[in-house]
C-alpha cells in the first residue's frame, strides 16, 4: 500500500470511534521529518485515533526504487524514528540561519504537535530475530507477521521481551496479533477459504518471507472457522501470548460479495464477548 496515511485520513472522515493504523509504514524511505509531520496532522484528522506500526521493509524492489541500500534499512529505520521523536516531543529539528550580527538563529520546530502526546501508540512490524531484538531494544510493541505459527511466535515474543530488558526496559504490556480471519456456519465455505489460504501460505514459505512453515497447519496462523470454535482460538492466543490486539485481516481469500463484512461483523461480535 504506497500511501496508507492518505487512505487513513478517508477513513477519519466517514469514522467516529474505531481505531485506526498502519501496520508497517516503512521509515527507511521516508523523510522523518516529513514522515512526523504527516502523522502529526493526521492525528488530528482522527481525533486521537491513530496507532501508528512502523517498518523497514522487505522488497529488494523498494529499496531500488527510492535508492536505498538494503543493508542500511534497520539503521535508517531507527535514525528516523529517533527524529521524529524528537520532533513531535517539540524539539528544534533546525535551525534558520542568523541575520548579520545576531546569534543563533531561530529554531525551526515542528507545528501542529501529534493530539497524543507525545506520539500516537507505535508498533514494529518485524520478521527475524535482528528484527525483533531492535524491537524490544527500542522499547516498542512487536507486531508479528501474519503467517508465524503460534509456536514460533512464542519465542519471537520471548526474544523480544530479552531484548527489551537488557535495554532497561519493561516487558511490553502491549502485544498485538495479526491473523487471517473467516467466520462462517457453511462447512463447505470454511472448507473453501481454507483452501485458498492454505496456498497463500505455501508460496510465502517457498518464498522464504513472512515467517510461513511449509508444514505449518492452517489453524496454526489462521482463524477459519464457525464462531463458537474461533472464539476459544481467541482465548487460547490470550492465555498463551497476553495478546492484547487483535488485528484480523479479512483480504487473504477470494470471498463472495458481501461475504468479508458478514464474516468481520461476526468476528467483531464474538471478540467483544
Amino acid at each position: 500500500m504506497p500511501a496508507p496515511l492518505l487512505l487513513l485520513a478517508a477513513a477519519a472522515a466517514r469514522t467516529e470511534r474505531i481505531r485506526l493504523g498502519t501496520t508497517s509504514y516503512l521509515l527507511p524511505v521516508r523523510h522523518p521529518l516529513h514522515a512526523a509531520a504527516e502523522v502529526a496532522v493526521l492525528d488530528h484528522l482522527c481525533r486521537g485515533r491513530l496507532i501508528l506500526g512502523l517498518g523497514r521493509g522487505v522488497d529488494p524492489s523498494l529499496f531500488a526504487a527510492f535508492e536505498v541500500p538494503v543493508s542500511e534499512k534497520r539503521a535508517r529505520f531507527e535514525s528516523a524514528l529517533e527524529q521524529m521523536r524528537r520532533a513531535w516531543r517539540g524539539e528544534a529539528v533546525a535551525r534558520l540561519a542568523p541575520a548579520p550580527g545576531a546569534g543563533i538563529g531561530a529554531a525551526v520546530r515542528l507545528s501542529p504537535l501529534p493530539l497524543q502526546q507525545p506520539h500516537p501508540p507505535l508498533w514494529v512490524a518485524a520478521f527475524g530475530p535482528k528484527a525483533i531484538e531492535q524491537a524490544g531494544r527500542l522499547g516498542l510493541p512487536y507486531l508479528a507477521s501474519p503467517l508465524e505459527p503460534l509456536a514460533l511466535l512464542e519465542s519471537n515474543l520471548a526474544r523480544h521481551t530479552e531484548a527489551a530488558e537488557r535495554a532497561g526496559h519493561a516487558r511490553s504490556a502491549v502485544v498485538p496479533v495479526m491473523r487471517a480471519v473467516f467466520t462462517s456456519r457453511s462447512a463447505a465455505r470454511l472448507a473453501a477459504v481454507a483452501e485458498q489460504l492454505a496456498r497463500v501460505a505455501e508460496r510465502a514459505a517457498r518464498s522464504g518471507r513472512g515467517g510461513a512453515r511449509p508444514a505449518a497447519a492452517l489453524e496454526d496462523w489462521a482463524l477459519v472457522g464457525e464462531p463458537e470454535a474461533l472464539r476459544e482460538r481467541v482465548a487460547r492466543y490470550r492465555e498463551r501470548l497476553g495478546m492484547t490486539h487483535l488485528i484480523a485481516s479479512a483480504y487473504w481469500a477470494e470471498l463472495e460479495p458481501g461475504e468479508r463484512e458478514a464474516s468481520l461483523e461476526a468476528f467483531a461480535e464474538l471478540a467483544s464477548c
